[in-house]
Protein backbone atom coordinates (compact mmCIF):
# COMPACT_ATOMS: atom_id res chain seq x y z
CA UNK A 1 0.00 0.00 0.00
CA UNK A 2 1.60 3.29 -1.04
CA UNK A 3 2.43 5.89 1.60
CA UNK A 4 0.78 8.62 -0.45
CA UNK A 5 -2.03 8.85 -2.97
CA UNK A 6 -4.10 10.98 -5.27
CA UNK A 7 -7.36 12.06 -3.63
CA UNK A 8 -10.19 11.99 -6.17
CA UNK A 9 -12.96 14.56 -6.43
CA UNK A 10 -15.39 12.36 -4.57
CA UNK A 11 -13.01 11.74 -1.70
CA UNK A 12 -13.26 8.24 -0.24
CA UNK A 13 -15.94 6.29 -2.17
CA UNK A 14 -19.16 5.97 -0.19
CA UNK A 15 -17.90 8.14 2.67
CA UNK A 16 -18.02 11.78 3.72
CA UNK A 17 -14.59 13.42 3.58
CA UNK A 18 -13.20 13.37 7.15
CA UNK A 19 -12.72 16.75 8.87
CA UNK A 20 -8.92 16.47 9.20
CA UNK A 21 -8.62 15.65 5.49
CA UNK A 22 -10.78 18.64 4.53
CA UNK A 23 -8.59 20.86 6.71
CA UNK A 24 -5.46 19.41 5.12
CA UNK A 25 -6.81 20.05 1.61
CA UNK A 26 -7.71 23.60 2.61
CA UNK A 27 -4.19 24.27 3.93
CA UNK A 28 -2.66 22.87 0.75
CA UNK A 29 -4.91 25.12 -1.33
CA UNK A 30 -4.06 28.21 0.72
CA UNK A 31 -0.33 27.78 0.23
CA UNK A 32 2.72 27.62 2.51
CA UNK A 33 2.71 31.20 3.84
CA UNK A 34 -0.94 31.31 4.89
CA UNK A 35 -0.92 27.71 6.16
CA UNK A 36 2.09 28.35 8.38
CA UNK A 37 0.33 31.34 9.98
CA UNK A 38 -2.74 29.21 10.67
CA UNK A 39 -0.93 26.17 12.09
CA UNK A 40 1.05 28.42 14.42
CA UNK A 41 -2.13 28.89 16.45
CA UNK A 42 -3.17 25.22 16.54
CA UNK A 43 -2.45 22.68 19.31
CA UNK A 44 0.46 20.35 18.60
CA UNK A 45 -1.78 17.27 18.26
CA UNK A 46 -3.87 18.99 15.58
CA UNK A 47 -0.77 20.07 13.66
CA UNK A 48 0.47 16.48 13.73
CA UNK A 49 -2.89 15.18 12.49
CA UNK A 50 -2.93 17.69 9.63
CA UNK A 51 0.68 16.93 8.74
CA UNK A 52 -0.16 13.24 8.59
CA UNK A 53 -3.08 13.88 6.22
CA UNK A 54 -0.98 16.15 4.00
CA UNK A 55 1.83 13.57 3.88
CA UNK A 56 -0.66 10.95 2.62
CA UNK A 57 -1.62 13.05 -0.41
CA UNK A 58 0.67 13.67 -3.36
CA UNK A 59 -2.00 15.47 -5.33
CA UNK A 60 -5.64 16.42 -4.87
CA UNK A 61 -8.17 16.47 -7.67
CA UNK A 62 -8.90 20.14 -8.52
CA UNK A 63 -12.64 19.46 -8.33
CA UNK A 64 -12.25 18.31 -4.70
CA UNK A 65 -10.17 21.38 -3.84
CA UNK A 66 -12.90 23.57 -5.29
CA UNK A 67 -15.53 21.68 -3.30
CA UNK A 68 -13.63 22.13 -0.01
CA UNK A 69 -12.97 25.82 -0.68
CA UNK A 70 -16.63 26.38 -1.51
CA UNK A 71 -17.73 24.65 1.70
CA UNK A 72 -15.26 26.72 3.73
CA UNK A 73 -16.45 29.96 2.15
CA UNK A 74 -20.12 29.09 2.70
CA UNK A 75 -19.51 28.15 6.33
CA UNK A 76 -17.56 31.35 6.92
CA UNK A 77 -20.33 33.47 5.41
CA UNK A 78 -23.01 31.66 7.41
CA UNK A 79 -21.08 32.21 10.63
CA UNK A 80 -20.81 35.93 9.88
CA UNK A 81 -24.56 36.14 9.26
CA UNK A 82 -25.32 34.35 12.55
CA UNK A 83 -22.91 36.65 14.41
CA UNK A 84 -24.63 39.71 12.94
CA UNK A 85 -28.27 38.79 13.45
CA UNK A 86 -28.76 35.28 14.77
CA UNK A 87 -29.65 31.95 13.17
CA UNK A 88 -33.00 33.11 11.78
CA UNK A 89 -31.36 36.09 10.10
CA UNK A 90 -28.67 33.84 8.60
CA UNK A 91 -31.31 31.38 7.38
CA UNK A 92 -33.25 34.16 5.60
CA UNK A 93 -30.14 35.55 3.88
CA UNK A 94 -28.81 32.15 2.87
CA UNK A 95 -32.21 31.01 1.62
CA UNK A 96 -32.41 34.06 -0.66
CA UNK A 97 -28.91 33.37 -1.93
CA UNK A 98 -28.96 29.57 -2.29
CA UNK A 99 -32.52 28.32 -1.78
CA UNK A 100 -34.06 26.63 1.27
CA UNK A 101 -32.45 23.19 0.96
CA UNK A 102 -28.96 24.52 0.34
CA UNK A 103 -29.30 27.06 3.16
CA UNK A 104 -30.20 24.30 5.62
CA UNK A 105 -27.23 22.24 4.45
CA UNK A 106 -24.89 25.16 5.05
CA UNK A 107 -26.32 25.92 8.49
CA UNK A 108 -26.17 22.25 9.46
CA UNK A 109 -22.38 22.42 9.16
CA UNK A 110 -22.16 24.84 12.07
CA UNK A 111 -24.51 23.11 14.49
CA UNK A 112 -21.79 21.84 16.87
CA UNK A 113 -22.37 23.83 20.07
CA UNK A 114 -19.90 25.62 22.29
CA UNK A 115 -19.06 24.08 25.63
CA UNK A 116 -19.11 25.92 28.94
CA UNK A 117 -15.33 26.16 28.80
CA UNK A 118 -15.38 28.69 25.98
CA UNK A 119 -13.39 31.78 26.83
CA UNK A 120 -12.65 35.01 25.10
CA UNK A 121 -9.13 34.97 26.44
CA UNK A 122 -7.65 38.41 27.20
CA UNK A 123 -11.03 40.13 26.98
CA UNK A 124 -12.01 38.49 30.27
CA UNK A 125 -9.06 40.11 32.00
CA UNK A 126 -9.06 43.43 30.16
CA UNK A 127 -10.08 46.78 31.58
CA UNK A 128 -13.84 47.32 30.98
CA UNK A 129 -13.23 50.72 29.37
CA UNK A 130 -10.80 49.15 26.90
CA UNK A 131 -13.25 46.36 26.05
CA UNK A 132 -16.05 48.92 25.62
CA UNK A 133 -13.86 50.89 23.21
CA UNK A 134 -12.98 47.72 21.32
CA UNK A 135 -16.56 46.55 20.76
CA UNK A 136 -18.36 49.92 20.67
CA UNK A 137 -18.68 49.97 16.87
CA UNK A 138 -19.47 46.28 16.44
CA UNK A 139 -22.94 44.95 15.57
CA UNK A 140 -25.16 44.71 18.72
CA UNK A 141 -25.47 40.95 18.20
CA UNK A 142 -21.69 40.60 18.29
CA UNK A 143 -21.54 42.76 21.42
CA UNK A 144 -24.23 40.62 23.04
CA UNK A 145 -22.25 37.44 22.33
CA UNK A 146 -19.12 38.97 23.87
CA UNK A 147 -20.85 40.24 27.04
CA UNK A 148 -22.70 36.94 27.47
CA UNK A 149 -19.32 35.18 27.82
CA UNK A 150 -17.82 37.63 30.32
CA UNK A 151 -18.20 37.79 34.07
CA UNK A 152 -21.45 39.63 35.02
CA UNK A 153 -19.52 42.25 36.97
CA UNK A 154 -17.24 43.01 34.01
CA UNK A 155 -20.21 43.01 31.62
CA UNK A 156 -21.96 45.51 33.90
CA UNK A 157 -18.95 47.83 33.93
CA UNK A 158 -18.76 47.66 30.14
CA UNK A 159 -22.45 48.58 29.84
CA UNK A 160 -21.76 51.70 31.92
CA UNK A 161 -19.50 52.89 29.11
CA UNK A 162 -22.19 52.51 26.43
CA UNK A 163 -25.28 54.48 25.45
CA UNK A 164 -28.27 53.18 27.44
CA UNK A 165 -30.47 52.69 24.38
CA UNK A 166 -27.78 50.57 22.74
CA UNK A 167 -27.12 48.84 26.06
CA UNK A 168 -30.77 47.84 26.34
CA UNK A 169 -30.69 46.45 22.79
CA UNK A 170 -27.60 44.41 23.69
CA UNK A 171 -29.22 43.05 26.85
CA UNK A 172 -32.34 41.98 24.96
CA UNK A 173 -30.15 40.14 22.47
CA UNK A 174 -28.23 38.55 25.36
CA UNK A 175 -31.50 37.38 26.91
CA UNK A 176 -32.58 35.82 23.62
CA UNK A 177 -29.26 34.06 22.94
CA UNK A 178 -29.75 30.30 22.71
CA UNK A 179 -26.94 27.99 21.74
CA UNK A 180 -23.89 29.80 20.37
CA UNK A 181 -22.14 28.20 17.44
CA UNK A 182 -18.36 27.63 17.59
CA UNK A 183 -17.71 29.24 14.22
CA UNK A 184 -19.60 32.34 15.35
CA UNK A 185 -17.32 32.84 18.35
CA UNK A 186 -14.29 32.18 16.18
CA UNK A 187 -15.51 34.96 13.89
CA UNK A 188 -16.00 37.24 16.90
CA UNK A 189 -12.53 36.50 18.22
CA UNK A 190 -11.01 37.05 14.80
CA UNK A 191 -12.83 40.37 14.38
CA UNK A 192 -11.89 41.58 17.85
CA UNK A 193 -8.42 40.09 17.89
CA UNK A 194 -9.21 38.58 21.28
CA UNK A 195 -6.76 35.72 20.93
CA UNK A 196 -8.90 33.51 23.16
CA UNK A 197 -9.17 29.77 23.17
CA UNK A 198 -12.34 28.06 21.98
CA UNK A 199 -12.97 24.67 23.57
CA UNK A 200 -15.67 22.45 22.10
CA UNK A 201 -17.62 19.46 23.33
CA UNK A 202 -20.37 17.30 21.91
CA UNK A 203 -23.06 18.58 24.27
CA UNK A 204 -22.52 22.30 24.05
CA UNK A 205 -23.96 24.88 26.46
CA UNK A 206 -26.07 27.95 26.53
CA UNK A 207 -24.61 31.34 27.32
CA UNK A 208 -26.91 34.27 27.78
CA UNK A 209 -30.60 34.07 28.57
CA UNK A 210 -32.74 36.00 31.09
CA UNK A 211 -30.77 34.72 34.10
CA UNK A 212 -27.50 36.02 32.69
CA UNK A 213 -29.02 39.45 32.01
CA UNK A 214 -30.49 39.56 35.52
CA UNK A 215 -27.05 38.80 36.96
CA UNK A 216 -25.50 41.62 34.92
CA UNK A 217 -28.16 44.13 35.94
CA UNK A 218 -27.74 43.15 39.60
CA UNK A 219 -24.12 44.29 39.32
CA UNK A 220 -25.09 47.81 38.30
CA UNK A 221 -25.14 50.44 41.02
CA UNK A 222 -27.34 53.52 40.72
CA UNK A 223 -29.98 54.47 38.20
CA UNK A 224 -28.42 52.77 35.18
CA UNK A 225 -30.15 49.48 36.01
CA UNK A 226 -33.57 51.18 36.05
CA UNK A 227 -32.88 53.14 32.87
CA UNK A 228 -31.83 50.03 30.98
CA UNK A 229 -34.90 48.15 32.18
CA UNK A 230 -37.15 51.02 31.07
CA UNK A 231 -35.68 50.90 27.55
CA UNK A 232 -36.00 47.11 27.53
CA UNK A 233 -39.64 47.35 28.66
CA UNK A 234 -40.40 49.64 25.72
CA UNK A 235 -38.88 47.17 23.25
CA UNK A 236 -39.97 43.87 24.82
CA UNK A 237 -42.24 44.24 27.88
CA UNK A 238 -42.68 40.52 28.56
CA UNK A 239 -38.97 39.77 28.43
CA UNK A 240 -38.15 42.78 30.60
CA UNK A 241 -40.67 41.64 33.22
CA UNK A 242 -39.22 38.13 33.19
CA UNK A 243 -35.77 39.58 33.87
CA UNK A 244 -37.10 41.83 36.65
CA UNK A 245 -38.63 38.78 38.33
CA UNK A 246 -35.20 37.13 38.35
CA UNK A 247 -33.41 40.10 39.90
CA UNK A 248 -32.93 41.01 43.55
CA UNK A 249 -33.57 44.71 44.15
CA UNK A 250 -33.56 46.82 47.30
CA UNK A 251 -37.32 46.48 47.91
CA UNK A 252 -36.97 42.68 47.84
CA UNK A 253 -35.54 42.94 51.37
CA UNK A 254 -39.22 42.77 52.37
CA UNK A 255 -39.08 39.05 51.48
CA UNK A 256 -36.19 38.31 53.83
CA UNK A 257 -36.66 36.71 57.23
CA UNK A 258 -35.95 38.88 60.26
CA UNK A 259 -32.67 37.08 61.05
CA UNK A 260 -31.38 37.86 57.57
CA UNK A 261 -32.37 41.53 57.82
CA UNK A 262 -30.65 41.75 61.19
CA UNK A 263 -27.49 40.29 59.65
CA UNK A 264 -27.59 42.85 56.84
CA UNK A 265 -28.07 45.75 59.23
CA UNK A 266 -24.90 44.75 61.06
CA UNK A 267 -22.89 44.91 57.83
CA UNK A 268 -24.16 48.18 56.33
CA UNK A 269 -22.86 51.60 57.35
CA UNK A 270 -25.51 53.68 59.18
CA UNK A 271 -25.23 56.61 56.77
CA UNK A 272 -25.52 54.33 53.73
CA UNK A 273 -28.64 52.70 55.19
CA UNK A 274 -30.15 56.06 56.09
CA UNK A 275 -29.58 57.29 52.53
CA UNK A 276 -30.94 54.06 51.02
CA UNK A 277 -34.16 54.30 53.06
CA UNK A 278 -34.89 57.88 51.96
CA UNK A 279 -37.28 56.76 49.22
CA UNK A 280 -38.03 53.24 50.47
CA UNK A 281 -41.63 52.12 50.96
CA UNK A 282 -43.10 52.42 54.44
CA UNK A 283 -43.48 48.62 54.84
CA UNK A 284 -39.76 48.20 54.12
CA UNK A 285 -38.76 50.96 56.54
CA UNK A 286 -40.92 49.40 59.24
CA UNK A 287 -39.46 45.94 58.61
CA UNK A 288 -35.88 47.17 58.87
CA UNK A 289 -36.47 49.35 61.90
CA UNK A 290 -38.29 46.52 63.67
CA UNK A 291 -35.21 44.27 63.81
CA UNK A 292 -33.00 46.96 65.34
CA UNK A 293 -32.30 47.65 68.95
CA UNK A 294 -33.78 50.85 70.37
CA UNK A 295 -30.38 52.53 70.41
CA UNK A 296 -29.54 51.52 66.81
CA UNK A 297 -32.99 52.53 65.57
CA UNK A 298 -32.76 55.96 67.21
CA UNK A 299 -29.31 56.47 65.64
CA UNK A 300 -30.62 55.58 62.19
CA UNK A 301 -33.69 57.82 62.46
CA UNK A 302 -31.53 60.67 63.69
CA UNK A 303 -29.18 60.21 60.75
CA UNK A 304 -32.10 60.26 58.31
CA UNK A 305 -33.52 63.42 59.88
CA UNK A 306 -30.32 65.44 59.99
CA UNK A 307 -28.95 64.53 56.56
CA UNK A 308 -31.64 66.64 54.87
CA UNK A 309 -32.45 66.40 51.14
CA UNK A 310 -30.40 63.85 49.21
CA UNK A 311 -29.91 63.53 45.46
CA UNK A 312 -31.69 60.60 43.91
CA UNK A 313 -28.41 59.39 42.45
CA UNK A 314 -26.94 59.14 45.96
CA UNK A 315 -29.99 57.19 47.16
CA UNK A 316 -29.66 54.72 44.27
CA UNK A 317 -25.95 54.30 44.93
CA UNK A 318 -26.61 53.61 48.62
CA UNK A 319 -29.29 51.06 47.73
CA UNK A 320 -26.81 49.46 45.35
CA UNK A 321 -24.31 49.12 48.21
CA UNK A 322 -26.92 47.40 50.37
CA UNK A 323 -27.79 44.98 47.56
CA UNK A 324 -24.07 44.32 47.02
CA UNK A 325 -23.76 43.49 50.73
CA UNK A 326 -26.66 41.05 50.41
CA UNK A 327 -24.92 39.36 47.48
CA UNK A 328 -21.70 39.10 49.51
CA UNK A 329 -23.55 37.51 52.41
CA UNK A 330 -25.18 35.09 49.99
CA UNK A 331 -21.81 34.14 48.49
CA UNK A 332 -20.48 33.55 52.00
CA UNK A 333 -23.39 31.17 52.63
CA UNK A 334 -24.92 33.27 55.40
CA UNK A 335 -28.15 33.94 53.51
CA UNK A 336 -29.60 32.38 50.36
CA UNK A 337 -31.19 34.66 47.80
CA UNK A 338 -33.10 33.00 44.97
CA UNK A 339 -33.87 35.77 42.50
CA UNK A 340 -36.44 38.46 43.23
CA UNK A 341 -39.29 36.04 43.90
CA UNK A 342 -37.98 33.75 46.62
CA UNK A 343 -35.57 34.63 49.41
CA UNK A 344 -34.51 32.10 52.02
CA UNK A 345 -32.30 32.22 55.06
CA UNK A 346 -29.58 29.68 55.49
Amino acid sequence: MPASSVVPAGGIPGQEIPGPRKAAILLMALGDDVSSKITRHLPQEEVEALSYEIARMDRVDPALVEKVLQEWEETERAAHFVAEGGTDFARRILTKAFGKDRAEQILSRIQVQLSETLTLGPLQKADPQQVAGLIRNEHPQTMALVLAHLDPQQAGLILKELDTTKGADILIRMALVDKVLPEVLQVVERVLGAGGEVSLSQGGATRGGPNTVASVLNELVGGLEKELLEHMSEANPELAQEIKDLMFVFEDILKLEEDAVTRIMREVDVRDMATALKVASEPLKEKMLAVMTTRARDALLEEMEFMGPVRMREVEEAQGKVVATIRSLEEAGEIVVSGGRDVMVG
